[in-house]
C-alpha cells in the first residue's frame, strides 16, 4: 500500500494553512486532476464531499468524509469509491516564529491491482505535484511573507 509523510515549514499560520486545507470546494481551482467537487454536507467539524479526480483519460469518483479540527488538524477518511482504502492527515504546528509546520500522511490502497500498479508508478511524483499545488496556493492566498522557511523534510514508503 503507497504511504507518504513528510513535515513542510512554511511562512504562514497554523489557522491560514487550516482554512487552505479545508476548503475542500476549491480544489478543484488549484489541484491537479481534480475535476468537480460536490459537498454534500459541510459543519464547523464534519464534511462528506464527492470528488471527481481524472488522469491520462480515467475518470473516477470518490466520497470522503472531512474531520476538521480547527486550526490544527484536518483528517480525511474514504467512504466509497474505486479505493480499498485511503487515509489522509494534515496537522499544522506554530513553529513560535510565525510561520508553520505542515505534517503531511497519506496512504491508499485501490480495490483494482491494476489501478495500484499505475498509481504505484507515478505516486511520488503526483504526490510532489499536489503538495506544490497547495503551496503555490498559500503564497496566492496570503503573499509569501513571513519569517518561516521553505526548508523541508520527507519520508515516503511505497
Amino acid at each position: 500500500m503507497p504511504k507518504h509523510s513528510e513535515t513542510r515549514h512554511l511562512p504562514y499560520t497554523p489557522t491560514q494553512m487550516f482554512d487552505l486545507v479545508s476548503n475542500v470546494a476549491a480544489y478543484p481551482e488549484f489541484l491537479p486532476w481534480i475535476s468537480a467537487i460536490r459537498v454534500r454536507s459541510d459543519s464547523e467539524a464534519d464534511m462528506v464531499a464527492d470528488m471527481i479526480v481524472g488522469f491520462k483519460g480515467i475518470k473516477e469518483s470518490f466520497t470522503s468524509r472531512v474531520h476538521k479540527h480547527r486550526p490544527d488538524h484536518v483528517r480525511v477518511d474514504y467512504m466509497d469509491g474505486p479505493l480499498k482504502h485511503l487515509h489522509n492527515e494534515w496537522r499544522f504546528r506554530d513553529d513560535g516564529q510565525g510561520g508553520v509546520l505542515v505534517d503531511f500522511e497519506v496512504e491508499f490502497e485501490f480495490k483494482n491491482r491494476l489501478f495500484e500498479m499505475l498509481a504505484g508508478q507515478v505516486f511520488d511524483r503526483a504526490l510532489r505535484k499536489m503538495i506544490g499545488a497547495f503551496e503555490t496556493r498559500a503564497a496566492a492566498l496570503y503573499g509569501a511573507e513571513g519569517s518561516g522557511s521553505n526548508s523541508s523534510s520527507a519520508h515516503s514508503a511505497a
